[in-house]
């Protein structure tokens, strides 16, 4: 067996090669703007990415070493090999002396899907999980772990080549500049809570092979190499084409330049709609503020105004277009949000409506 990696001199190489000036001024910034005593999380799969975020950020930081933690889900989706990875990060955290967090999805079962792989005869029956899924249960795992220590900013080891495949996926979608700017250096949440992702000026081969000339091993998660996940199919299948087919040029740091340009129109249009002001003390929005605008100001004020709805269902693509021209127009319209209310526009302005219960009885049979 392969000696355990010296994991507190693997962090010094590794620092050495990528020091702090390699990592997105965006975090550099934030951090220098946060005080010393401030409590860190990094989400730590086990990853090549994961492993060297948390090696760069112990040896970049020693200041904060005492106040690290990493957090590790295991999806039970991979039994031994699962098992495995966590005791890898466990042992990582012990010799680098960070707190090692670990949880699982104790409710993965109903989550699974029946489906088939392979074609005719050859096809047999297995279980798939969600993407999505997977997703929420392991940020529900984090968010707790992270109120309950008090700690605001979580790490994550995104690089260059999640961007490209963030991208890729997001287009198949039709999203807008929000969207394709994902995921972002610095994310600012609710409540305070910060999302961080310093490596999305590096791209992952570098990662590897610095981590490689360390002597650093990380785990594989064998399922990535699957197409059961969108992303997986875009990393496997599309991303090794795309970059073929644009010779002599940086495909994946095109895309990390396309999402910050895409970061800083987004800004500028949320910017906008503030000056703007069309929204009204009483949750309406005032048509006749953004009359004269551009449509995509509109559209943004109207998503915006949609996401304050707490009874509104999702519109539908074409639901929220025609929605969209009324505002543009200040059309007087009444438009079902789904089982619980109206988008109503009267005088130039639009607000919620809740659903009487004679229009719920109406609605329940017909």
């Amino acid at each position: 067996m392969k000696k355990t990696a010296d994991w507190p001199t693997c962090a010094a190489k590794l620092a050495a090669a990528f020091p702090r000036g390699s990592l997105h001024p965006a975090v550099l910034a934030w951090v220098d703007a946060r005080p010393r005593r401030e409590s860190w999380a990094v989400a730590f799969s086990g990853g090549a990415d994961s492993l060297a975020l948390l090696l760069l950020l112990w040896a970049h930081w020693p200041e904060r070493r005492g106040r690290l933690r990493a957090l590790h889900f295991n999806h039970k989706l991979r039994g031994r090999a699962a098992d495995a990875d966590a005791k890898f990060c466990r042992g990582v955290c012990v010799q680098l002396g960070v707190k090692f967090v670990a949880g699982e999805w104790t409710d993965v079962g109903r989550a699974l899907r029946p489906t088939k792989r392979g074609v005719g005869r050859k096809a047999r029956p297995t279980a798939v999980i969600s993407e999505a899924e997977a997703r929420t249960a392991r940020m529900k795992f984090f968010e707790k772990k992270l109120r309950a220590a008090r700690c605001r900013a979580l790490w994550f080891g995104h690089q260059m080549d999640d961007v490209a495949e963030t991208l890729l996926m997001r287009l198949a979608r039709g999203s807008g500049a929000g969207g394709l700017s994902a995921p972002r250096p610095v994310q600012l949440l609710p409540g305070g809570q910060v999302r961080l992702r310093p490596l999305l000026t590096l791209q992952k081969a570098g990662l590897a092979g610095a981590l490689c000339a360390v002597g650093a091993a990380w785990r594989e998660d064998a399922s990535n190499a699957t197409g059961d996940f969108f992303r997986n199919r875009i990393r496997r299948d599309v991303l090794p084409a795309w970059r073929a087919a644009s010779p002599g040029r940086d495909a994946l740091a095109g895309a990390a330049l396309t999402r910050e340009l895409l970061a800083e129109d987004d800004v500028a249009l949320e910017a906008w709609l503030d000056e703007v002001q069309p929204f009204t003390n009483d949750g309406a929005l005032d048509a006749s503020r953004l009359a004269g605008k551009p449509r995509a100001l509109v559209r943004r004020a109207l998503y915006r105004w949609m996401s304050a709805q707490p009874g509104a269902g999702e519109l539908s693509r074409q639901g929220f277009e025609a929605l969209l021209a009324a505002v543009q127009l200040t059309q007087p319209v009444r438009h079902s949000l789904g089982a619980q209310g109206f988008a109503v526009i009267r005088r130039g302005r639009l607000f919620y409506e809740k659903r009487k219960s004679s229009d719920k009885k109406a609605r329940r049979f017909n």
